[in-house]
């Protein structure tokens, strides 16, 4: 740590700079998976049920590879903080390696074994469920190297504390989405095969528009030479060395949710059609917290990077203070317009009441213990301490969200709420131990470049 004093990393005015953007492109994200399944549900129940169903395998499998984007943009905000661009530049290089690779192993195993999968996860859907799933997994196992690409552009953008270019990407790629739902779902009348393929298209041209940009002459991190892109175990190491322990936390809590998602398919079409509404909606009020959490990598990395632990500290409050804030305002919101929003999805009165019911649950918790769930954990990352939140994360998913939900259901009898309960439990005992983690600055002791 430095011994001398330095001058405030980051200005309001910076801060500013950076957050709006991602606070636009997190509400442009979550419009489109909110696109599809609204647009969707004109066709009917079991489109809906479909739609929900890949999309959280497809969540478990673009989280997993974003978290590869996140080890790099740990790694790349720490040199930059350091003051070392060229280390910076090449570790970028090997980003784009290490997400290209791995997307396109991923999407051949999903085109190969799709049904499979599917029947695996969600066991006896029905007949029409499945049919519209498998459509719409095959299309979204094409998107994933563009994901990729996208996810690391951002991440690379995001380092350098220009956020901007990820949020007018997001736009183009939801208008596309949107326009595209609306063209082949409602013009064409291809139902999800349209929404696939409308979401398809934004994520192709997002990626190659954020690719074209990351190699723009002025940018500090572009691939100055191709053959930087040759593996190097050294930096792999590093950006894995973050990636890896993020990369199993997203998984398996991503698995943990498929297996309450094959619990909650056990309840019925309209319990299926009411969870898939209620996330999309949830999502929502989630932006302000996943904004904070985007923020958190950038400024804290170059905190560490530059050896200043106090102000990493400093900037940690502000941000998850903004998190909080913006949680409380989002979720008093959604508390009060829930039976609004859920009339625009066209559920049957069983489903609809099932959906305002957990909604609204989820609004109070999520006041008092969203941040501190999703938001902290970021802090403790990007300070290199990703295996303590991958520890902490993974037994507080299996014991608490999956095991609870597993008894709130098939014991108490609770239905479609007892599957939500469970999500809530683990968000308190998730906090308790970031929370203790944070105040005792163990998260600051780790060495990553």
């Amino acid at each position: 740590m430095s011994n001398t004093k330095q001058a405030p990393l980051f200005t309001r005015a910076q801060l500013v700079t950076l957050i709006w953007p991602l606070l636009l492109e997190q509400f442009l994200s979550v419009s489109m998976g909110f696109a599809d399944t609204f647009m969707v549900s004109g066709v009917s129940e079991a489109a809906v049920s479909s739609v929900s169903l890949v999309d959280s395998l497809n969540i478990l499998i673009i989280q997993i590879l974003s978290a590869l984007a996140t080890g790099g943009a740990v790694v790349i905000s720490q040199y930059m903080g350091h003051k070392d661009e060229k280390k910076a530049a090449f570790c970028s290089a090997q980003l784009y390696t290490v997400l290209g690779f791995s997307t396109i192993v991923v999407m051949i195993v999903t085109m190969l074994f799709s049904k499979p999968i599917l029947r695996l996860i969600f066991g006896s859907i029905e007949d029409d469920v499945m049919a519209f799933a498998q459509i719409y997994f095959l299309i979204s196992a094409v998107s994933y190297p563009f994901m990729g690409i996208y996810n690391a552009g951002a991440a690379l953008f995001r380092a350098q504390g220009n956020s901007k270019v990820s949020m007018r990407a997001s736009l183009v790629m939801n208008v596309i989405n949107i326009v595209g739902n609306a063209a082949l779902i409602y013009g064409l009348k291809m139902g999800v095969l349209g929404a696939a393929l409308a979401t398809l298209a934004g994520r192709v041209v997002a990626a190659i528009w954020v690719f074209l940009r990351q190699q723009d002459e002025t940018n500090p991190l572009r691939i100055a030479r191709w053959k930087d892109l040759k593996p190097d175990a050294a930096q792999i190491k590093r950006i894995l060395g973050i990636g890896i322990p993020a990369g199993l936390e997203n998984g398996m809590f991503q698995i943990g949710k498929l297996c309450v998602s094959s619990l909650t398919s056990t309840l019925g079409t309209a319990a299926i059609a009411a969870n898939a509404v209620a996330n999309s909606i949830a999502t929502i009020a989630n932006i302000p917290g996943n904004t904070m959490s985007l923020a958190t990598i950038p400024v804290i990395g170059h905190c560490i990077g530059a050896g200043e632990k106090k102000q990493a500290r400093h900037y940690s409050y502000i941000l998850m203070g903004v998190a909080m804030g913006g949680l409380l305002v989002a979720n008093v919101l959604l508390f009060l317009l829930v039976p609004m929003m859920t009339g625009w999805f066209h559920l049957s009165d069983v489903a609809a009441k099932m959906c305002i019911q957990v909604i609204r649950w989820f609004s109070v918790f999520s006041v008092f213990v969203w941040a501190t769930s999703f938001t902290l954990p970021n802090v403790l990352r990007s300070g290199g301490d990703a295996k303590f939140t991958m520890t902490v994360s993974i037994i507080s998913m299996w014991c608490c969200r999956v095991l609870l939900s597993y008894y709130f259901v098939l014991r108490l009898d609770m239905g479609l709420l007892g599957v939500w309960m469970g999500m809530f439990m683990d968000w308190v005992v998730r906090s308790a131990f970031f929370a203790t983690r944070f105040m005792s600055g163990k998260w600051m002791e780790h060495k990553v470049i």
